[in-house]
Parts: structure tokens; C-alpha cells; sequence
């Protein structure tokens, strides 16, 4: 048994795991010398673990693995149709002003980075202000649509990059904050039971830690 997996949830049909930041969900490019979260699900179960969706290594929160290959088909299904309500919290530079939707197609280039490509697929994003903190805000994130990168350059484009990213934004990690400040915090979706779920997760010591350095503004 992994007992560093921080499992919010499991039973026959699948597993709801917490993810700490800066874990990678499969196998990658490089000399990534990380054990893959679906590896170590796969050593827990001693079974085969199936991939429903994905977190950037960077990204804390709740991700889904199904036991069996029904689950996978059922789930990927509901996520493909939009089905899947997905709630995240993120911190972004700068203060912003009011609620919002983005709406840019984004596509993959060359480099490996994401995008605004007006010819490519759509990619929506809706945010809405929980606190203005000093030079930054927390956001709640429902995205319509989960393209790669989404959430990362969406809010790059609109001027208020995630703080931590080392990608997407100015003088990287932008910020300086020691990690990305977007956790994925509630997944909602049809268990094989027919019945709706909801499974949430808390942001971590390291998410509170960079809060901290941030008074609010009175």
C-alpha cells in the first residue's frame, strides 16, 4: 500500500484522490525521475488504473481514476459532453475589478505552450472574485470547456496570470510565489450508480502558506 496518496474516496468502481502540487498524473517526456500518480494508484490497487482526466503538475486537487474499463468509457463520456461540473480556485496577480467570462479558442504551438488562436477550438472559462488580497485576487474557476492549459492562459490573456506559474506570465514564477496557486477543489459527476456526486478538497499547508504572505486590504 502507498500511503502517500491522500484519498478522498474509492470503492469498487473508482478513486478520488487529492493531489499535492508539483505531482505529475502519467508518464512524461524528459528525465522526469517522479513516480506517476497513476503508478502509484496502480501499486495500491495492484491493478490497472485508468486515466479519466488530468491536472498540470503544477495543480493541487481532485482528480479521478476509474478500476475498470466501463467506469473509464462512462466517465470520459461525461467529461467530453460537459457533463462534469469542475470548481477551482486560483490566485492571480494584480486586483480584479469584477466577475467574469473568458472566451478565447486556444490551441497548442511548437514550443509546447497553449495559446489564443481564433481559428482553433473554443475554450470558456468563467471566474468569479471570492477576495481582493494586497496586489492579487482569489478567484472561484468553473470552466465550461477543459482544454490544456486552459485556465492558465485564459487568465494570462485577461492580465491577471496565476501566481506561481512559470509559464504562463511575466518574470516566472510570476510573483515569485513557490508554487501555482490553482487547486482544483470540487468535481462534480454521475457515479456508475446513476447518482450524482460532489467530492471536494482543501488546498494544502503549501496553498495557505503563500496566502499568508498577502494581508487583505481592509
Amino acid at each position: 500500500m502507498n500511503m502517500s496518496l491522500n484519498i478522498l474516496y474509492e470503492d469498487e468502481h473508482l478513486i478520488v484522490l487529492n493531489k499535492p502540487a508539483g505531482q505529475i498524473v502519467i508518464p512524461g517526456r524528459g528525465t522526469v525521475t517522479q513516480e506517476p500518480l497513476v503508478r502509484q494508484v496502480e501499486q495500491y490497487w495492484a491493478a490497472k488504473a485508468y486515466v479519466v482526466h488530468r491536472l498540470d503538475q503544477e495543480t493541487s486537487g481532485v482528480i479521478l481514476f476509474a478500476r475498470n474499463a466501463d467506469t473509464h468509457r462512462d466517465l470520459c463520456i461525461q467529461f467530453e459532453r460537459r457533463e462534469v461540473r469542475k470548481i477551482y480556485f486560483a490566485v492571480v496577480q494584480g486586483v480584479v475589478a469584477n466577475d467574469g467570462t473568458i472566451r478565447k479558442p486556444l490551441r497548442q504551438f511548437g514550443s509546447g505552450r497553449m495559446g489564443i488562436d481564433p481559428k482553433s477550438q473554443p475554450a470558456i472559462t468563467n471566474y468569479r472574485v471570492i477576495a481582493r488580497l494586497k496586489n492579487c485576487t482569489l478567484l472561484e474557476i468553473l470552466p465550461e470547456t477543459g482544454r490544456r492549459h486552459q485556465i492558465r492562459v485564459h487568465l494570462y490573456a485577461l492580465g491577471h496570470p496565476v501566481l506561481g506559474d512559470p509559464l504562463y506570465g511575466h518574470n516566472r514564477p510570476v510573483g515569485g510565489a513557490a508554487r501555482l496557486m490553482l487547486h482544483a477543489y470540487e468535481l462534480t459527476f454521475r457515479h456508475p450508480s446513476g447518482q450524482t456526486v460532489t467530492f471536494r478538497a482543501e488546498p494544502g499547508a503549501d496553498w495557505r502558506k503563500v496566502i499568508s504572505q498577502f494581508d487583505y486590504r481592509n
